[in-house]
């Protein structure tokens, strides 16, 4: 009460924040007649201005009002469009790090422009992160033309490009892209072994649109580049035997989450049956070792009890195909993740396909945490501000609207079943369309889309569905859904980037109705100013109508997404009308459950086709979706629980690559390496406090021949002096030191240095690789132990932590090992077998749902996972003659052709002919 009676007085700290910005508008709107009266050149030259005032100690917050000022004219000469006062607050929001809450239709791309500018001033980079590649392409070209009058480069990252085009992308003064483009780019270039290859520069600020929707929505699946593993088909076969052993008594199967786990007897049992086919190590399933074995026999369970043939897949043309739960469609090249897949093909007898082993992953969270600044911009994030600070710290800061909202959102409305609410929506829609009214639905599914697109056309209404697959089309149809009497049907308005204008949208309508005209040309501006009337008076017709009329066909799980739909409509002051409709049937609805008070009284108080609306069930669907929320949070915050783990040993790896590539030797690290590998074996194999008669020097003989390729005359130091384990160190390790010194010197001393930074890095990327395979087993069972009272993040820490030290230790001695074993042939280098294309997924990794689809398969280029061979001296070039019929046996089939067509002979004239 009193709270509430203070905030009526004082108002809430977000309007405090807000006026207190006022002081810096002001000093904004005073830099403004003396840049009004500037040429186009001296405006421009305020850039190098700036710059220069940064070189001599200025910072960016001095240069704040006088930069945004700039920003705000060359907009307006550029463009034709002024900043509003709320759009400068937006930009120092973001300019502080900050998340600018801004309705629908407030201008947030040209909002972006003002912190981006300002803080490209320095030149390290600024990345702008948007939800699609038509987005970025879009906005990046759009907003060139404003950074291009002041001075500064921008470059866009879209799909396809090559490393050199992404390179120069990356060096402009601003970038924009994709999430996850970024994302992918970053974990490509920590796989490059040349710090020339790599094609991003050091993080400085992003900001990202539709933040919500990167930041939280996408936040709980991972961005993961995977290659094909070694083959093991026969594992897969004797665990599926093992597991068609097992009685209904060994495990408990829960229907609902698609998760089912051993009983203690089952578990014993596992355990003598995995014993008796020599797949387990020791006695007990879940010791360390065994982390591999149990994550595929919980597979090989899923796919033996829970994952029914014809229901979730099919056997076709011996390959099983996945069906969508959903639509019960066949989809195929999709495959289930983690070795499930290849479960199901052993359950079901064909051929099994090897499964993609993860080589490089990382989160969204821990991805924009690396920035040192971030800003962020969407309609919806004041539902969501706790996990904005929890997770990235950034504060929400919600912008007042340039014109006072005047939409009308209505009570929701409640039917008995779905069948009666689409009858009454499609009435509903009707009687606005006919009327003029525009009218734009949202539904939560394509299946959804497709049954109410059918009670319209029973109603005889004209329409338009979305579906999430064609960016640019849904921009061009989102466009246009605010003309008179048009009916838009879409699955989920987020991040459209394209506002609905009333009456229509000129540059739309000219692109589609007159593309053959060039713009500027006096018959272009002719039939613009045409178009430009009729959508004036056609907006005149759909205001006097009632503006758009959001509706929406249930509740979303997530309030902000319902705000996201309802924000479509009184755009800039525009009257609008809103309601949402639902029924029992509905899967928010369901949470309450069947038998709850809640669904009898509405069973038996509610005839067939009539509604009811009341504040109170309003209300109790809100608390239903802030508990929906609560649980997602918790799954995202689980995700990044674990990932922080991954994300600490992620950084010492990478800087450790880093290190290697940018070594001018890298000799020391691996005589360190070295040294420590002989302080393990003498350690070993002569404890301190003991007598030389209790050394083990046979096994000490044995490891220094094996690792060191070494065989010192220990025997005989021992039988002509006393001697001590020092002394035995500091004996092996010079002669070690002796031989990795003669056989550097076969090499030229460049050459050397090639060689042991291709080894160490050839040996740190494999071992990280199995590393990662054995922590994504782990994290899939590592649950399991909270039945033994244990927590199961605090035990995947120590594990983790214990396999790291452990994956260190094996890449010392493989190091050593592979330096000392290796030979040099001076010949040319044996023609390499062709790499497959590596994949980019997004998925979720406790349930398997795949986000892959925003991913275009473009971005899949060839990533280099083995170093190019050692440049040594080549053979004279052969000459093969003119007749291409005399080549075959004379040219190697992976050769380049001799017809200098710059493909593979086996490609081009030695291709196999039917």
């Amino acid at each position: 009460m009193f709270g509430g009676l203070a905030k009526s007085f004082f108002g809430s700290s977000n309007d405090r924040y807000v006026k207190s910005l006022n002081p810096i508008l002001a000093k904004i709107a005073g830099f403004e007649p003396a840049l009004q009266a500037m040429s186009d050149a001296e405006l421009a030259g305020q850039t190098v201005k700036f710059r220069e005032q940064l070189a001599n100690g200025a910072t960016l917050d001095s240069l704040l009002p006088e930069a945004f000022a700039t920003v705000r004219e060359a907009a307006k000469r550029v463009l034709g469009q002024r900043h509003y006062d709320v759009q400068m607050i937006g930009g120092i929001v973001l300019h502080r790090g900050e998340i600018a809450e801004m309705r629908t239709g407030e201008g947030k791309t040209l909002v972006a422009t003002l912190a981006t500018y300002l803080n490209a001033l320095p030149g390290k980079g600024v990345h702008v992160v948007t939800v699609n590649d038509y987005l970025a392409n879009r906005d990046g070209r759009w907003m060139a033309r404003v950074y291009g009058f002041l001075g500064l480069t921008t470059g866009v990252i879209i799909p396809n490009l090559t490393d050199e085009q992404r390179r120069d992308a990356y060096a402009a003064d601003i970038t924009y892209g994709t999430n996850n483009e970024f994302g992918f780019d970053y974990l490509r270039d920590n796989m490059k072994y040349e710090r020339t290859g790599m094609v991003q520069r050091a993080f400085n600020f992003a900001i990202v649109d539709e933040v919500d929707s990167i930041l939280i929505d996408e936040a709980r699946t991972p961005l993961i580049i995977s290659g094909p593993t070694d083959d093991k088909s026969e594992l897969y076969i004797s665990v599926d035997a093992i597991v068609r052993q097992l009685e209904p008594a060994d495990y408990e199967k829960d229907e609902k989450q698609r998760s089912i786990i051993l009983t203690e007897e089952g578990t014993e049992r596992a355990e003598r049956l995995l014993e008796n086919a020599g797949l387990l190590q020791g006695a007990n399933l879940y010791d360390f070792e065994n982390t591999q074995v149990v994550h595929h026999l919980n597979q090989a369970l899923r796919a033996n009890m829970m994952f029914k043939r014809d229901t979730d897949y099919i056997v076709k043309d011996g390959k099983v195909v996945i069906i969508d739960e959903f639509t019960g469609r066949m989809m195929d090249g999709r495959r289930w993740s983690e070795g499930l897949h290849q479960a199901v093909e052993a359950k079901e007898g064909v051929n099994i396909e090897p499964e993609n082993q993860t080589m490089a992953s990382i989160t969204f969270q821990n991805y924009f945490r690396m920035y040192p600044k971030i800003g962020g911009m969407t309609g919806t994030a004041a539902t969501e501000a706790a996990e904005f600070y929890d997770i990235y710290k950034l504060n929400v800061v919600t912008i007042p609207t340039n014109l006072p909202i005047s939409r009308v959102d209505e009570e929701d409305e409640f039917y008995k079943n779905t069948q009666d609410k689409f009858r009454a929506i499609a009435r509903k829609i009707g009687e606005h369309a006919a009327k003029g009214q525009p009218v734009l639905v949202g539904t939560v599914s394509i299946e959804k889309s497709e049954l109410l697109s059918e009670f319209l056309m029973q109603e005889g209404v004209q329409h338009k569905v979305l579906n999430a697959r064609y960016h640019e089309m849904e921009a061009h149809i989102v466009a246009q859904a605010g003309r008179l009497g048009a009916v838009t049907i879409a699955t989920n308005m987020a991040g459209r980037g394209t506002d609905i204008q009333l009456g229509g949208n000129l540059e739309f309508r000219m692109s589609d109705e007159h593309a053959d005209f060039i713009e500027g040309t006096p018959e272009y501006e002719a039939i613009a100013e045409r178009v430009r009337a009729e959508i004036a008076a056609e907006k005149k017709a759909v205001l006097a109508a009632g503006g758009l009329f959001v509706l929406g066909t249930e509740r979303h799980e997530s309030r902000r997404i319902d705000n996201q739909l309802r924000g479509r409509s009184g755009r800039q002051g525009d009257p609008g009308l809103s309601r949402f409709y639902l029924s029992l049937d509905d899967d928010l609805l369901r949470i309450f459950g069947p038998d709850t008070l809640f669904a009898k009284m509405m069973r038996s108080n509610i005839e067939d086709g009539e509604a009811i609306g009341s504040k109170w069930l309003t209300k109790a669907i809100e608390t239903a979706q802030k508990k929906v929320e609560a649980r997602n949070y918790d799954v995202r915050k689980q995700v990044v629980e674990y990932d922080d783990v991954m994300n600490d040993q992620r950084k010492v790896i990478y800087e450790q690559r880093a290190d290697i590539m940018d070594a001018e030797t890298v000799g020391e690290m691996v005589a360190d390496m070295r040294t420590e590998t002989v302080n393990t074996i003498v350690g070993g194999a002569c404890p301190p406090n003991s007598y030389p008669e209790q050394w083990d020097v046979a096994g000490m003989k044995t490891q220094l021949k094996e690792l060191l390729n070494i065989e010192p005359p220990i025997d005989d130091w021992l039988t002509k002096e006393a001697i001590d384990p020092e002394i035995v160190l500091e004996r092996v390790t010079a002669e070690a030191d002796a031989m990795v010194e003669a056989k550097s010197k076969e090499l030229e001393p460049d050459t050397w240095v090639q060689v042991e930074k291709s080894i160490l890095l050839q040996n740190l990327d494999h071992h990280w690789k199995e590393h990662l395979a054995t922590l994504d087993a782990l994290r899939q069972v590592v649950h399991l132990r909270a039945y033994a009272q244990k927590t199961p993040i605090n035990e995947y820490k120590q594990e983790a932590f214990s396999l790291f030290q452990r994956m260190l230790d094996v890449i010392r001695e493989d190091v050593t090992r592979t330096i000392a074993h290796a030979q040099f042939q001076f010949q040319a280098p044996p023609e390499l077998p062709e790499l497959p294309d590596f994949i980019t997924s997004h998925f979720d990794p406790f349930t398997g749902e795949d986000d892959t689809r925003d991913i275009d398969a473009g971005t899949l280029g060839l990533i280099q996972t083995q170093l190019p061979p050692l440049q040594s001296p080549q053979p004279e070039p052969q000459t093969f003659g003119d007749d291409p019929a005399e080549w075959e046996g004379r040219v190697n089939r992976n050769a380049p052709c001799p017809c200098g067509s710059g493909r593979k002979y086996k490609h081009c004239h030695g291709a196999v002919t039917a």
